[in-house]
């Protein structure tokens, strides 16, 4: 059998962007595990997510017996149970049989495992001392890795929305530009390309033609990341490079207020990610590393898990404030794509009032010869409106 190279595993199996804890403390010995166990055909991703809870629960049993000796052994069987954990993802990444099954088993046992070792080494440490503060303790980081994690998909959801909304104004403007044109008479044919195939299949299409037409600048640059571009010769921003890479798409930048605040984050965020490491230096992986493997290394339980707590704390709400200003770019875009009339802004729709009759839809145009305008394959401005008051429409959830 050929040798597998472990630079090419790396580049396959690694993500372009990871924890700082995973980079350097993980991704070395998983990747060497990775290229044993891939040589077996019964090792699969699922089989090596029940492994990982396995260790893990092993772990919260020395955790458990709360003597310095167990706990050192119970925080070396965490980290390995967390590589495990690391392993799956790229054995499914290596051999291309990943399942949506599969991602959803590796989250929840993720959060079982974290369940179990809390209850382990605080509830071992209250048995052993009597005192209570052990007990806040686990409650406290239990509550925090389940914040973390539902605010993730929190914002991930909304960011989604957000995005969805945005290109449904983009074909409501579109739609009335091209309505308009056609009264005018400026046009009678639609154009040929994407629209044409949009008029060809539906409102389907209409929506993959007009979507093409809007890229938003977190993909251009998660794409230069992912492509390894940037020229050490050229003094434009990343912005301005990743908005010049599609001259031809309208780009919407949905960070634009945190970047116009905190100018020096880009050069952060380029280093560290020179480096496959994210901003984000203390998320939840950085908690539960120091929770279970710093803290029972050192034997200072409490104090580590305070320091941890807070240093999450403080970067949770840092992207709580990135995502808040991200809104407010959000309603700016919108306003620009399809603005509301001032005296409409704040007060009740009248679609709430008693006795409220709808208004009569507006006739079809009419041609020279008397007869109805041939039909145009766009919504009406009306029901656009309508659309446009129906919501956000549904996110996916994270893996």
């Amino acid at each position: 059998m050929s040798q597998l190279s472990l630079r090419a595993v790396q580049r396959i199996t690694c993500k372009k962007r990871d924890a700082w804890w995973t980079v350097f403390l993980v991704d070395p010995l998983a990747t060497r595990l990775l290229m044993v166990l891939a040589r077996f055909r019964f090792v699969t991703p699922n089989g090596v997510t029940w492994a990982a809870l396995v260790f893990g629960l092993v772990s919260a049993g020395f955790f458990l017996a709360a003597d310095p000796v167990s706990l050192v052994i119970g925080a070396v069987l965490y980290h390995f149970s967390f590589v495990l954990d690391c392993v799956d993802g790229k054995l499914a990444r290596l051999k291309n049989n990943g399942s949506l099954f599969g991602g959803w088993l590796d989250y929840v046992f993720d959060r079982v495992r974290v369940l179990f070792c809390a209850v382990g080494l605080m509830g071992g440490q209250y048995l052993r001392t009597g005192e209570g503060v052990f007990l806040l303790a686990g409650l406290v980081i239990v509550f925090l890795d389940s914040l973390r994690y539902l605010d993730a998909l929190q914002i991930y959801k909304m960011r989604a929305g957000m995005r969805g909304r945005i290109k449904k104004a983009v074909r409501a403007r579109r739609a009335a530009e091209r309505a308009a044109a056609l009264e005018a008479g400026v046009v009678t044919t639609p154009a040929s390309g994407d629209e044409a195939v949009a008029v060809a299949e539906g409102e389907a299409g209409s929506e993959a033609a007009v979507d093409a037409g809007v890229v938003f600048m977190e993909d251009l640059l998660r794409d230069s990341e992912t492509e390894g571009e940037g020229d050490g010769d050229d003094d434009r921003s990343e912005e301005a490079r990743a908005a010049a890479r599609v001259p031809d798409r309208k780009v919407i930048d949905l960070h634009t207020e945190f970047r116009t605040k905190f100018p020096w984050y880009t050069r952060v965020r380029t280093a560290l990610l020179n480096r496959r490491v994210r901003p984000h230096l203390v998320s939840g992986i950085e908690f539960q590393m120091f929770v279970f493997i710093v803290g029972p290394l050192i034997g200072q339980l409490l104090w580590t898990t305070a320091v941890a707590a807070a240093l999450m704390l403080a970067f949770e709400l840092v992207i709580m404030y990135k995502f808040w200003l991200s809104t407010k770019d959000f309603n700016r875009v919108m306003a620009e794509l399809s603005p509301a009339p001032a005296n409409t802004v704040g007060v009740i729709v009248p679609q709430a009032f008693k006795g409220y009759v709808a208004p009569e839809p507006e006739p079809a145009p009419v041609t020279a010869l008397g007869g109805e305008a041939d039909a145009v394959p766009f919504m009406p401005a009306q029901s656009q409106s309508r659309a446009e008051a129906a919501g956000v429409p549904a996110a996916a959830v994270k893996s």
